[in-house]
């Protein structure tokens, strides 16, 4: 496994968090459960009807012993969480409603979450974006002076390791948005032990291209400098110019990154996509997300074509955000 997660294994080791997983009869998800209680540094919870989870898990020849199960509809908290959620929607839905929301599976294990029951959540595996994002967003909601949420992917072969955003989450992204995520993926990179450089990507360099597109691009620059003088980032950039020297001192001469940076924003969803599956598929990369930034508690969401293995690693990075955020 790579240095990246040996580390994430090293911060849990003796301070496993608690992470919850909605789908709880999908067999990815179950064999992810039993490497993390096997490992011990994930205390997993799996969500659905006790019986079909242990039989599903019975079926498959997979271990669950010792790992918590949750049905919503038997759950002995249940009423403390319908009036924690009525209370957090401010008016938004009524009791009748948080009933009848509060047994699906994702809105379940976003307010176990949000009530301190659990450290983070895992889904996605057999949900959309949406189905994930959609209870974090009314429930844990974004941190202060933050937007939107978003969605970037770790990128790791061997000892390399870059973060592209945002891959998952905001379609067309204007020069505000495009800043925060800018800044939001650099303070996300620190976790994992990267230095963030962080480059705004275009099909322009620094104006070798004029259009309303690239010009986005460039305010974005100026409006995340403003908002983090400190960070190391520029644009906007081509991809070459902003990962190869060589073509940096062509292109882009004078600029802070040189050809050396190792966080890509990219500037709107069909690109981000393309970008980090173009890398994962014919470059060797792992992908590993995507990871949701900017909300008050750890959230993530699966790709519903993930292996186990990225539903063990994502839980990783979940209960290292949550360590973290301590």
């Amino acid at each position: 496994m790579s240095d990246l997660f040996a580390d994430i294994k090293g911060r849990l080791e003796g301070n496993a968090r608690k992470i919850v997983f909605p789908e709880g009869l999908d067999e990815r998800i179950l064999t992810a459960a039993s490497m993390l209680k096997k490992d011990g540094l994930v205390e997993p919870v799996l969500v659905g009807i006790h019986e079909k989870v242990e039989q599903k898990a019975k079926e498959l020849g997979v271990a669950i012993d010792g790992v918590e199960i949750l049905d919503p509809s038997t759950y002995a908290e249940f009423d403390e969480m319908v009036t924690s959620f009525v209370e957090r929607r401010k008016g938004k839905a009524t009791e009748e409603d948080a009933r009848k929301m509060l047994v699906d599976e994702n809105y379940f294990g976003t307010m176990l979450v949000y009530m301190g029951k659990a450290d983070g959540l895992v889904s996605g595996a057999a949900h959309s974006t949406a189905d994930t994002v959609r209870p974090a967003l009314q429930i844990i909601k974004t941190k202060e002076g933050i937007k939107k949420t978003s969605g970037v992917f770790i990128m790791v072969r061997e000892e390399e390791k870059y973060v592209f955003a945002d891959c998952a989450i905001n379609i067309a992204p204007d020069s505000q948005d495009l800043a925060e995520i800018a800044v939001g993926s650099a303070e996300t990179a620190k976790l994992f032990d990267i230095d963030p450089r962080v480059a705004m990507l275009s099909f322009s360099t620094k104006g070798s291209a004029k259009s309303e597109e690239t010009e986005k691009v460039a305010e974005a620059v100026n409006i995340a400098k403003e908002k983090a003088p400190e960070l190391t980032l520029d644009g906007e950039f081509q991809f070459d110019a902003a990962f190869v020297p060589s073509v940096a001192e062509k292109k882009a001469p004078g600029s802070v990154l040189n050809g050396d940076a190792n966080v890509f924003v990219f500037p709107g969803l069909e690109a981000g996509n393309i970008g980090y599956k173009i890398a994962q598929r014919l470059g060797g990369f792992d992908a590993v997300g995507p990871i949701l930034q900017g909300l008050n508690q750890p959230v993530n969401d699966l790709s519903r074509g993930c292996s186990s293995e990225d539903a063990y690693k994502l839980a990783l990075i979940t209960a290292a955000q949550a360590l973290d955020a301590q």
